[in-house]
C-alpha cells in the first residue's frame, strides 16, 4: 500500500509540474503579437491574397536563411506560399536583435501546428550577417 501511495504522489507531482510548465516561447509570442500579428494575424493565417500565412507555411521551411533577413529588413519581392503568390511589400523591424528574432522564429516554427525545428541565436546572427544588403534589396534581405 505504501508503494502505491508513493507512486500516486509522484504521478500527481508529474501531472501538476507539466500543467504548470510555461508554454513554449512566451517571449517570441509577445514579440510576434506586438510586431507581426497586425498583418499575419494572431493565428498566423495572414490576410487572404495580401499577407502570406505563417501557419503551415512551406516558405518558412524552404528558406530558413531568408527568414531572419525578412524580419529585420522586410521584403519587396514576390514570394510564393502554399501555392499562392504574394506581392505586398513587408516592412522590416530593424530594431530587433538576433535574440528577439530567434524568439519570434522559434515561436512561429512551433505555433499553429507548425513543426519546423529550433533556430539558435548563432544561426540567426550568421543569417543576418549574410543578408544581401537590407530593405532596398530585391530579395528582401
Amino acid at each position: 500500500m505504501q508503494h502505491q501511495n508513493i507512486f500516486l504522489f509522484f504521478a500527481a507531482s508529474l501531472v501538476l509540474a507539466s500543467a504548470c510548465a510555461p508554454k513554449g516561447f512566451p517571449q517570441g509570442e509577445r514579440l510576434y503579437t506586438y510586431h507581426c500579428a497586425n498583418c499575419h494575424m494572431d493565428d498566423g493565417s495572414g490576410l487572404e491574397g495580401l499577407i502570406p500565412p505563417l501557419a503551415g507555411s512551406d516558405f518558412l521551411a524552404a528558406y530558413p536563411a531568408e527568414v531572419p533577413c525578412i524580419i529585420r529588413y522586410g521584403v519587396k519581392k514576390e514570394i510564393e506560399v502554399k501555392g499562392k503568390t504574394y506581392e505586398q511589400e513587408m516592412a522590416g523591424i530593424p530594431e530587433l536583435n538576433e535574440y528577439e528574432i530567434t524568439n519570434i522564429i522559434n515561436y512561429i516554427h512551433h505555433a499553429w501546428g507548425n513543426e519546423l525545428g529550433y533556430r539558435n541565436p548563432e544561426e540567426v546572427k550568421s543569417a543576418l550577417e549574410n543578408c544581401e544588403s537590407g530593405p532596398s534589396s530585391e530579395n528582401g534581405g
